[in-house]
């Protein structure tokens, strides 16, 4: 490949990567168009990451308020 600096430590499949990937992204971010469909896929990542984490934080916030509550409920009574 024509002006493409081969280091010792390169392999082929990052000569490959090297090659196949500039001119895709070059393509897809030289445009308006292509600039909002990577930003909007990057958003769309993010709300679905998002989405399993607040669904994790939501169990434990909930397992928290009634370990809480049983506390609470225990030290009233006496029992602890």
């Amino acid at each position: 490949m024509p002006g493409v600096a081969v280091r010792p430590d390169m392999t082929a499949s990052s000569l490959a990567l090297a090659g196949l990937v500039a001119p895709a992204q070059a393509a897809l971010l030289g445009s308006q168009v292509g600039q909002l469909l990577v930003a909007l896929v990057a958003v769309a990542l993010i709300i679905v990451v998002g989405k399993f984490v607040l669904k994790l934080a939501w169990r434990l916030v909930t397992i928290g308020i009634v370990v809480v509550a049983a506390f609470y409920v225990l030290s009233t009574l006496g029992l602890i």
